[in-house]
């Protein structure tokens, strides 16, 4: 039987402002005398969503922002009620949905741990043998007698998953909250969920943003989109999913705009247009994996520029810096005269597994280098290959490393297998 079933759950909200107590009047008052009146929009947060998880299972909640993951949640939690369907839980829960949830501001840190062991239906016995263990966990032993009003946000969300993680509740919700936390400690919480879920079994719900862990941590994926789920499977298939879809978005956002998040222009330069193109000198939109290219970035200089140093970088769509390469050596003690200019970089069997990328650009000048251009973002483009999946790619890295195989005996020297397999 499955610990968590949900059964054609609707969500709906009133759009707009909430109305005054004189319109309320007034809109009685034509209903009364079957008048119309201006009936406020309704909005579907979730659409006759439908699922069931069994116990033990790790799912993976995943989709675009206001498609739904939260509302689920704090319905799966029992913190919002649904306009229709229901949501039957077998067993107790331990959510940390947002920074705060299931916090008392009012008491002391010592005292909500208490407070949230006794809602989970824990003996008062059993949390005091706790109760050192979560406080280690939580890394706030200086703050545990201090009202919880008083912490950061980052310690709210240490205290919460430090109380949620460890009082043996049956299902574990967890939604985007940890990207509050700084990097040690998010660590730390992925350590202490992959330990829940290998060696305890526990059932866990967990929304994120962060494909790369959902794929890591969960074995199946819930995809939403505008309060449906729109797939649910293996992690790979319903990732690689998500990725396409966001792969079709960030290139529909890139012909519409040329604006990047990061730039610093000047007059001295310009960057005109950048391209990329085959070894034919084809311009191109994707890559293969390993296919020979080059990127041609034509400037616009506009006035003198003495010893001029180009960067060219490539980031992910989340601005992870993946390579860069600098002319520094190719134009020192130079000086580039006023007009327009072609810069090409030739990347043979160019490395990059598939993925959306983008570019980055940067030119210094002066006999003391100062910064006269900079821009992220300034091109995306998609790189494919035959035989690597978009998921596969992101669970193994970025890089294709091409690398060579062979075996070696004792004295370093090429050597077959000891023997072939035979039927």
């Amino acid at each position: 039987m499955a610990i968590i079933e949900v059964n054609h759950l609707t969500k709906e909200y009133q759009l707009g402002h909430l109305t005054s107590l004189k319109d309320t009047a007034l809109n009685t008052l034509r209903r009364l005398t079957f008048q119309p009146i201006q009936e406020r929009e309704n909005f579907k947060a979730l659409d006759d969503v439908n699922f069931h998880i069994e116990e033990g299972e790790v799912v993976g909640i995943i989709g675009h922002n206001g498609a739904g993951k939260s509302t689920l949640l704090k319905h799966l939690a029992n913190i919002s009620k649904p306009t229709k369907g229901n949501v039957v839980i077998r067993g107790s829960i331990a959510p940390l949905i947002e920074v705060g949830a299931g916090v008392n501001p009012e008491l002391t840190g010592r005292e909500n741990i208490f407070l949230n062991g006794s809602i989970l239906g824990i003996p008062k016995k059993t949390i005091q043998k706790k109760l050192d263990e979560i406080i280690d966990f939580s890394e706030l032993e200086q703050f545990i007698d201090t009202p919880v009003k008083r912490y950061s946000s980052g310690m709210t969300v240490k205290l919460g998953f430090s109380i949620a993680t460890s009082l043996d509740a049956d299902i574990l919700i967890i939604d985007e909250v940890l990207a509050v936390g700084d990097l040690a400690f998010q660590r730390k919480c992925f350590n202490k969920m992959e330990d829940m879920i290998i060696h305890q079994g526990k059932t866990v719900l967990l929304v994120s943003h962060n494909i790369r862990q959902i794929e890591r941590i969960c074995k199946r994926v819930l995809l939403m989109d505008h309060g449906k789920i729109v797939a649910d499977g293996k992690p790979a298939e319903i990732c690689g999913l998500f990725y396409a879809q966001n792969d079709e978005k960030i290139k529909e956002q890139s012909h519409q705009s040329f604006n990047s998040a990061r730039k610093q222009h000047s007059d001295e330069i310009e960057l005109v247009t950048i391209e990329m193109v085959n070894e034919h000198g084809d311009p191109i939109e994707s890559i293969n994996t390993c296919q020979n290219i080059a990127f041609h970035l034509n400037f616009k200089v506009n006035t003198i520029l003495e010893n001029p140093n180009f960067g060219f970088g490539i980031h992910t769509t989340d601005f992870l810096y993946l390579a860069t390469e600098i002319t520094e050596s190719e134009f020192k003690d130079k000086i580039l005269h006023p007009g327009q200019y072609t810069l090409e970089i030739n990347i043979p069997s160019f490395p990059l597994l598939p993925g959306i990328f983008s570019v980055r650009v940067g030119v210094e000048a002066g006999k003391i280098a100062r910064n006269i251009f900079y821009e992220e973002g300034v091109l995306n483009f998609q790189v494919s290959s035959s035989n690597i999946e978009r998921t596969q790619s992101m669970t193994e890295g970025f890089i294709n490393l091409n690398g060579k195989w062979r075996f070696l005996d004792n004295n370093g020297q090429k050597t077959k297998c000891i023997g072939e397999l035979k039927d």
